[in-house]
């Protein structure tokens, strides 16, 4: 998913930014940083991810027009009782994000591991020409909770 005046969108979720730091400073526009945000599971009640990224700064960043690096970490953690609020596919996108002004996004995929009973959720960047094979993973386990699954 990408968006053509480069605004943050979300597909299923809305991330909501923790906070931030600042990697690099630049005289001119914002600092180049690290973000951390949280986003909630929308099928998944109790459980919360966040990921961390590189945000170019510079008078590109400050206007949008820049293409964040596909550098980037997820945990995701059961902050709460699990609530499944209908079955779940095997693989799904929860989340998409654009990271530059045309063609490239950060999606995050939830995946059911049903042999151990775990949620396992894939951030990724994609490209429409050439996507990054740099990717972060991490699982949260269901317990006694059995996943209901399509």
């Amino acid at each position: 998913m990408w968006c053509c005046l480069g605004l943050a969108i979300s597909s299923l979720s809305l991330a909501e930014e923790i906070g931030s730091v600042t990697t690099a400073f630049k005289l001119i526009g914002r600092n180049h940083r690290v973000q951390v945000d949280a986003y909630d599971d929308p099928k998944v009640g109790g459980v919360t991810c966040y990921m961390s990224r590189a945000k170019t700064g510079g008078v590109k960043g400050s206007l949008g027009l820049a293409e964040d690096k596909a550098e980037f970490s997820i945990a995701c953690r059961q902050i709460g009782k699990l609530v499944f609020k209908k079955p779940l596919a095997q693989q799904e996108e929860v989340f998409s994000e654009s990271a530059s002004l045309f063609f490239k996004s950060v999606q995050v995929v939830r995946m059911v591991d049903v042999k151990r009973n775990a949620l396992v959720y894939l951030t990724y960047s994609d490209k429409l020409i050439d996507g990054s094979p740099q990717n972060s993973v991490t699982a949260v386990s269901a317990g006694d909770v059995k996943i209901p699954v399509k």
